[in-house]
């Protein structure tokens, strides 16, 4: 069974390297570091592991539940995660390349991944405001 405390934890390393990769992208050159671009790598993987570790973990309960209220939530979510990960996608093949970040237009990969950011984070708040809270209802009636 995942651990609440678990998801905390990856909500809060994937807001923490989303506030210094935005610092880091803002300049062009540092943009353009091994270390920036490592950053920005695990900022990825971290985001795919935590949507990929709340499918596997909490939508099947939630989805077979007696309640519509619930098995909402759990789509709402289980949408969300999908176009989540086929924005990355795309933004991915844009801008890069073999684990390497392609730049070409600075600008335009600034606006683009702060976007990014904003999104996930909006995805965070989410979470932590309807889904979990939902999951802890759920579980306390299938324990009581």
């Amino acid at each position: 069974m995942i651990l609440f405390a678990q998801l905390h934890e990856q909500n809060d390393k994937i807001t923490e390297l989303s506030n210094v990769l935005s610092y880091l992208i803002d300049d062009r050159l540092i943009c353009d570091t091994t270390v920036t671009c490592e950053l920005f790598f695990q900022y990825v993987d971290r985001v795919r592991e935590h949507l990929d570790m709340e499918e596997r973990e909490l939508y099947q309960t939630l989805l077979a539940h007696r309640e519509n209220k619930v098995r909402i939530t759990a789509n709402m979510f289980l949408a969300g995660s999908g176009e989540i990960k086929r924005v990355f996608s795309q933004y991915l093949k844009r801008w890069c390349k073999d684990k390497e970040l392609r730049i070409k237009d600075h600008d335009q990969f600034v606006k683009e991944t702060r976007e990014m950011f904003e999104l996930v984070l909006r995805r965070i708040e989410d979470e932590v405001e309807h889904l979990y809270p939902t999951v802890r209802e759920v579980r306390m009636q299938l324990a009581a």
